[in-house]
């Protein structure tokens, strides 16, 4: 292994501790200490808490070392041994953090659970794109996305409504606290796809300019974009010449206006946000095991 990917397995673990500790402080600092249980697995370890007292890094290591195996046989073996670390990391947190009483609380119960939500999914963020997972719902966020085009934030809405509805089953506990949670999930689930997602985001750019040639040569050789050129003729000039259609990501839109500005100043640049974006260089097209399996089984009786 070169020093590169060394490198680089040392940074995805330098993420990964920075995302577990952001997430175990949205719990001990913000939600636990306020009364709020969110969803997930450490939600329902919080309810368990809440309930019969027992400690939540206790609870929180005996649900994830069942969910680790099931999180090892579906996403392989990279998944498992960043998920030990998180897990291990995760719950030494839960049960030290508590003791240095870093509780943070605030007049206002309900900028408890945005803030709680928001810096969980920070974490839980930074933990994911590294292929990693706390567990809980974390893993079953992965394998779906693994194989649908269903946003990790989906599936923890739909999952987590469940285990926050159950902390109604505690005695002292109200509709307000159910509330709370779902306040923590909603900004959660908008959050993770934010983090998650924000960095894949594509545009779409038609590129007008009659030193076309040049600038598609560059944009290829320079930025490894495809180029596609469509003939095109200007309605008032009657001129004919060619339209660039550019697809990126995000970031690299200044980098491509300053490659264009840069070669005809005069260019006319239209540039629209893309949504859904597969194929190489972007995102890989997910279909359902259903459709596999019967796409498969289709090959073979052929």
């Amino acid at each position: 292994m070169n020093a590169k990917k060394i490198l680089a397995h040392v940074w995805d673990y330098v993420v990964l501790t920075v995302g577990i500790v952001a997430y175990c402080l949205s719990w001990t600092s913000f939600l636990i200490p306020n009364g709020i249980a969110s969803g997930g697995g450490t939600g329902l370890c919080t309810i368990i808490f809440f309930a019969t007292g027992i400690p939540v890094s206790v609870s929180f290591f005996i649900l994830n070392a069942i969910l680790l195996i099931l999180g090892f046989l579906a996403l392989g073996k990279a998944f498992g041994v960043k998920t030990i670390y998180a897990i291990i990391l995760s719950t030494v947190l839960f049960d030290v953090l508590p003791k240095l009483d870093w509780v943070i609380t605030f007049d206002d119960k309900l900028l408890i659970a945005v803030v709680g939500g928001i810096i969980e999914a920070l974490g839980i963020g930074l933990v994911l794109l590294r292929g990693g997972s706390t567990g809980g719902t974390d893993i079953a966020a992965m394998i779906v996305n693994k194989y649908w085009p269903v946003s990790p934030g989906k599936v923890y809405l739909f999952s987590d409504i469940f285990i926050i509805a159950s902390v109604l089953l505690i005695p002292g506990k109200t509709l307000e606290d159910m509330i709370y949670g779902y306040v923590v999930m909603v900004t959660f689930s908008f959050m993770v796809d934010f983090v998650l997602l924000g960095q894949k985001s594509s545009a779409q750019v038609l590129i007008f300019s009659s030193k076309y040639k040049e600038i598609a040569d560059s944009i290829s050789n320079n930025l490894h974009r495809g180029v596609t050129a469509f003939q095109s003729i200007g309605w008032y000039s009657q001129s004919e010449g060619k339209v660039l259609l550019v697809v990126i990501r995000q970031h690299q839109l200044h980098e491509v206006v300053a490659l264009i500005k840069s070669i005809d100043n005069k260019a006319f640049v239209s540039v629209s946000s893309a949504s859904g974006v597969y194929g190489e260089g972007f995102d890989e097209i997910k279909t359902g095991l259903k459709l596999k399996k019967k796409e498969q089984k289709e090959d073979r009786v052929q």
